[in-house]
């Protein structure tokens, strides 16, 4: 790619591999990459390809069963293999790192203020006291409204848009040379992905610090990007300008990527179909602050007075900023929390019905959370996970069924 003299971040015959019970994976097959100051590179393939592993392995952030061979030359120093300490001098300083999904990122135990904090005093030193100043001036950078009201905020008071500023003046608070941004904006709604995306471009600018964009969003690249890796099964297989990229791809695997754009309308439903699904007048309030040491609480409606009908074949699309009240309007539709408002299932008013009269309902209204990571149990495999709605709502299964 570019000549190793004009890198910051040089990087020959990368390997990841993982130890299984069923034998190694490789994740991460030999690879070159180079990072030039002030530039942003994107790192692109479809899942599985090995991107973030790329990085992960550079950071010396991988599972405890992953191992990482090859170099990563920072501005002449190697990082792979450098001891923890070492690499605790350029992580978080130098090189920083947002994280796809910030929820599971950020501590749900500590307010963001002090999350940000976190990298200034372990890098410039000082108490937390003392880098609260620059964390209100991180947050204010970032777009966070009332940053002086925020900063004591807890990460699940926050909308995910709002989440992943945080990430983002977390990941600046020491201006980086290099940001790696792993699919920054995949769990947020179009219009807090271009915000979030002409937020990074204009911080990049402020400080020249090269970005490494992890996405599989081709549209974002054509627009975001200068030059481009795209990767596959663990290999980059091929790399260059976007542009280029774009109108002249060689390998048959960008053709397909290219070609993959979704097309076609969706067919309205027969303007008799029944009625599936209807909400009228929902409102949702939350109670903020208080607290033993927080002082008074006050109430913010996140959804005030919406109707919503919904018909047998209809898709129905809300959007709208983060913070809108979209998935909260969603979760009182399926009354998943505390709502006022009148709710109808088919024929069934369902609007007094608690936790133990909706089960039955359950295996009818579904719904796919934002958050992956964060809704799937840890101490739970896939096959066990998916199980669990079967045994609820199908007792008469064996185990082999």
């Amino acid at each position: 790619m570019a000549d190793m003299k004009e890198s910051i971040l040089a990087v020959r015959g990368l390997k990841v591999d993982f130890s299984t019970p069923d034998g190694t994976v490789e994740a991460v097959k030999g690879i070159d990459l180079d990072v030039r100051a002030g530039e942003t590179l994107a790192v692109v393939g479809e899942s599985g390809s090995g991107k973030s592993q790329t990085m992960m392995g550079i950071m010396g952030l991988l599972a405890k069963n992953g191992t990482v061979t090859g170099s990563a030359r920072y501005r002449g120093r190697d990082l792979i293999g450098l001891a923890p300490k070492a690499l605790n001098d350029v992580r978080g300083s130098k090189i920083t790192m947002i994280f796809q999904e910030p929820m599971t990122s950020l501590d749900p135990l500590y307010t963001i203020g002090r999350q940000i904090a976190e990298p200034i005093v372990h890098h410039r030193g000082g108490t937390f006291k003392q880098a609260r100043k620059r964390v209100l001036e991180l947050l204010e950078l970032v777009g966070i409204p009332e940053p002086a009201r925020r900063v004591d905020s807890y990460p699940h008071e926050l909308s995910g848009g709002q989440r992943q500023r945080v990430m983002i003046a977390m990941a600046l608070a020491n201006e980086p040379d290099i940001l790696i941004a792993d699919e920054p904006t995949t769990a947020l709604d179009v219009t807090i992905q271009a915000q979030i995306l002409d937020l990074l471009k204009s911080l990049q600018k402020r400080f020249g610090m090269a970005i490494v964009l992890i996405t599989h969003d081709l549209g974002i690249v054509k627009h975001f990007a200068e030059r481009v890796a795209v990767m596959r099964r663990g290999e980059v297989v091929e790399h260059g300008r976007t542009a280029e990229i774009f109108e002249r791809p060689k390998a048959d695997y960008t053709k397909m990527l290219l070609a993959a754009e979704p097309s076609g309308r969706k067919a309205s439903p027969p303007e008799n179909a029944p009625i599936i699904l209807e909400g009228r007048d929902v409102s949702v309030d939350y109670s903020i602050g208080g607290g033993l040491f927080r002082g008074g609480s006050s109430v913010f409606r996140a959804v005030d007075g919406v109707n919503l009908r919904l018909r047998q074949g209809q898709t129905i699309g809300i959007v709208g900023e983060s913070g809108s009240g979209k998935s909260t309007l969603g979760r009182a539709l399926l009354r998943l929390l505390p709502s006022k408002g009148h709710y109808r299932f088919g024929a069934t008013d369902i609007s007094g019905f608690d936790r133990g009269a909706m089960r039955p309902l359950r295996r009818q209204l579904q719904l796919v959370f934002q958050d992956p990571y964060g809704s799937l149990s840890p101490r739970r495999t896939v096959g066990e996970i998916i199980t669990e709605g079967l045994y609820v709502h199908e007792p008469e299964l064996n185990r082999a069924e």
